[in-house]
């Protein structure tokens, strides 16, 4: 099958750059709401670029809690992208250092996702086609986010269309969309992660509160997958 480069990346992308947008429109209300700025929402979307770390950052930032608190919290949101980085590295086996880098710090449950759907289907991809689809989601996101937050003013209140929904909304199809392309290798890997997930959530929300445990369960559900395709 021919290789797919940057080009390739950016036009596989489009579905989730306008998914961004809708999200990124509703974060900037939300944000606006919050009393933030255009010009602090975008440095916030350009460095931490998470869409769920950033809505807890807004919550936390209403809540007046302190700095150690929503550090920690933006860590342990964003930690399941350094094992989705980890497995992308799995992937592109030959590619260089910087390349690595720069795939693994605009990795997203979104663009891991159209990788992983491509790699059902294409085993040639080059690490210009990932740049490419990370470049545009993470593009998309930014300038909607600022517009958003610019329109926020027109929106007092976010809640009443819905929009504080969007962000889960589309892990919901992200979700259904990995299911797809993972049964395509059988059930038997599906049920064994949904297995550790429900497992770990049970044991540890016995001591933890349901938000780390959550967390938790979904890291080790990545782990195993990881293993899983490590030994297949």
């Amino acid at each position: 099958m021919q290789e797919k480069g940057f080009k390739d990346g950016l036009r596989d992308a489009l579905p989730t750059a306008l998914g961004y947008i809708s999200i990124g429109l509703a974060f900037g209300v939300v944000a606006s709401a919050a009393h933030l700025s255009p010009v602090e929402v975008g440095l916030m979307s350009t460095l931490v670029y998470g869409g769920s770390a950033q809505f807890a950052m807004v919550a936390m930032f209403v809540s007046q809690a302190n700095l150690a608190s929503i550090t920690l919290t933006v860590f342990l949101v964003n930690l399941r992208n350094m094992l989705m980085s980890l497995h992308a590295t799995t992937i592109f086996t030959k590619t260089g250092f910087l390349d690595n880098i720069g795939m693994a710090s605009l990795i997203t449950d979104e663009s891991y996702g159209v990788l992983l759907g491509e790699n059902v289907h294409n085993k040639n991809i080059l690490a210009s086609w990932m740049h490419g689809n990370n470049l545009l989601s993470w593009l998309a996101w930014i300038s909607s986010t600022i517009v958003g937050t610019m329109l926020g003013g027109i929106i007092p209140n976010p809640e009443q269309f819905g929009l504080d929904f969007a962000l889960i909304g589309m892990f919901i199809g992200l979700l259904v969309f990995q299911l797809e392309a993972m049964a395509s290798e059988g059930l038997k890997k599906i049920a064994l992660i949904l297995l550790t997930v429900a497992l770990c959530f049970l044991l540890t929300s016995i001591f933890l509160s349901s938000s780390l445990s959550v967390l938790l369960a979904t890291l080790a559900g990545c782990s195993v997958g990881v293993f899983i395709d490590d030994h297949n």
